[in-house]
């Protein structure tokens, strides 16, 4: 059966690998390291193998099958490059740099996932299932953000809001993170482009993209119902409170939960909170919360 799972921190049995912290770094001295790496050389070693046999049988006509295959392949690399649209290239590095990763941790508890920058002021929005996971509301509990060149700050929690998962964070001025431009009320359309920026599974700086799949898509998070635009993009943990964005680098939605089959991960629906909600949602916290 099909759920909705929130994103927050790496999670779930579909998530194995042994060669990476939950930021990307590699671990040093883990056994299954050592067994990916042998299982790979085992694969090269077999790849090459199979070449040499290939070489052998082909003879003579080897090297005129090798300039084909060199054409064919360049011209598939000149194809797949003219696949990718100017504009997604040009709305990913608009959007990066005010993109941040976001680390809580209160209460003996932790939680990670992604934010963005909503003004100039440096208030960053997230989702509140991060907040309440990572019991940064609790006595104690802290926020720290990353942002895309490797920079962490402290930031404080300006409020949440629990039945619209929406969370504002602020971060001192030095900063400097660019605010996302927001997409106009009702302008997203189905099957246009889109492009889901964050964290997954500590990887900063993720960008993914597909179409807009649905709009006022109905879904259950948590104890309560959303309607949310739904996408094909790839979404996964770590990517929860990162942006929607579309072609232009206007956000459309916040990143926010993913079907699944049976706990078995991504399967290609992901859900976003619009951003008319998320707007009104965040002036509200920032009007009462500074």
């Amino acid at each position: 059966m099909a759920t909705q799972t929130g994103l927050g921190e790496p999670r779930g049995p579909w998530f194995i690998s042994p060669d990476l912290e939950p930021d990307g770094r590699g671990v040093p001295g883990v056994p299954g390291e050592v067994l990916v790496a042998d299982r790979a050389t085992r694969r090269r070693r077999a790849l090459v193998a199979a070449l040499a046999v290939v070489a052998l049988a082909i003879g003579s006509g080897g090297l005129a099958g090798g300039y084909v295959a060199s054409q064919e392949t360049t011209e598939r690399g000149r194809a797949a490059q003219a696949a990718i649209p100017a504009d997604l290239v040009a709305a990913a590095a608009q959007v990066v740099p005010g993109v941040v990763s976001v680390m809580v941790a209160g209460g003996g508890k932790s939680a990670s996932g992604s934010g963005f920058a909503i003004d100039d002021l440096q208030h960053i929005v997230t989702n509140d299932h991060i907040v309440a996971r990572g019991g940064g509301g609790e006595p104690g509990g802290a926020v720290m953000v990353e942002t895309s060149d490797g920079r962490q700050f402290p930031a404080r929690l300006v409020g949440r809001d629990s039945s619209s998962d929406i969370a504002v964070l602020r971060v001192p001025p030095s900063a400097g993170l660019t605010a996302l431009p927001l997409a106009k009320p009702g302008a997203t359309r189905v099957g246009e482009p889109v492009l889901a920026v964050g964290s997954p599974l500590g990887l900063a700086g993720t960008v993914t993209a597909g179409i807009v799949s649905a709009l006022d898509r109905q879904v259950k998070l948590g104890e309560n119902r959303h309607s949310a635009v739904q996408t094909d993009a790839s979404i996964n943990p770590g990517n929860s409170g990162g942006p929607l964005v579309n072609a232009r680098g206007e956000v459309v939605g916040v990143n926010t939960a993913i079907a699944t089959i049976d706990g078995s991960g991504s399967i290609g629906i992901g859900f976003a909170i619009p951003i008319e909600q998320v707007q009104q949602t965040a002036d509200t916290i920032i009007g009462k919360g500074g």
